[in-house]
């Protein structure tokens, strides 16, 4: 198997609501859809890698921050 890397590009809006739903996400108990522990794994390291570029998770405006993210992000109706 090689190590070929993938990069993803993600709008900062987009990497904000990929985050947050990630989060949550991972904190619950999610087994019965996994069908290998790999593919938790996967989502625990992209919100980790997430975590590490976006600073606005720290800020005491986070629930703002989320709020105008979903918005530019959501489909227009």
């Amino acid at each position: 198997m090689d190590n070929d890397t993938i990069v993803l590009e993600l709008t900062r809006n987009e990497a904000i609501v990929l985050f947050e739903f990630l989060g949550r996400f991972n904190h619950k108990d999610h087994k019965e859809l996994f069908e290998d522990q790999a593919e938790q794994r996967v989502l625990w390291d992209i919100e980790a890698i997430l975590e590490k570029h976006l600073s606005e998770s720290f800020r005491q405006d986070y629930s703002m921050i989320i709020a105008h993210a979903r918005e530019a992000v959501r489909d227009k109706e």
